[in-house]
């Protein structure tokens, strides 16, 4: 298993995850709970009406916090890439079914990126974090 196939199934254990970007001087931080792995690539979607959309095209800078369990947590800082390809969209909507409620891969709203430059590590209380990438 590669390292964003690893990190796709660990942000897929902890079911939710939380998502920072930056707006103006301040941190922004919001759970999200759809991600899948295209191409090689760790995906994740957003819609282009809300802050984190406006504030990714300000700064691609992103981090990802994930609780592993009760005493592990990954800890990602990556920048972001969007694909407005259909073919990423489909396979958001595909491996996340449930937002098949709202978005479609054709509408004018729903946006999906990747990750790129992603450093990515497992902490723990009790052990040395272990660097995925």
């Amino acid at each position: 298993m590669n390292s964003n196939e690893r990190i796709v199934n660990l942000l897929r254990q902890s079911k939710s995850f939380f998502f920072a970007t930056s707006n103006d001087d301040q941190p922004s931080v919001r759970p999200f709970n759809a991600v899948v792995e295209f191409e090689g690539r760790v995906y994740l979607y957003t819609n282009n009406h809300n802050s984190a959309y406006m504030q990714i095209h300000t700064n691609p800078k992103i981090g990802i916090g994930a609780m592993l369990g009760d005493d592990r947590w990954l800890k990602l800082k990556a920048e972001v890439v969007f694909d407005d390809r259909i073919s990423a969209k489909k396979a958001m909507l595909d491996a996340n079914p449930s937002l098949r409620k709202i978005y479609s891969e054709n509408d004018k709203i729903f946006e999906v990126f990747y990750l790129t430059n992603i450093k990515a590590k497992i902490h723990s209380n009790y052990e040395s974090p272990e660097t995925i990438c």
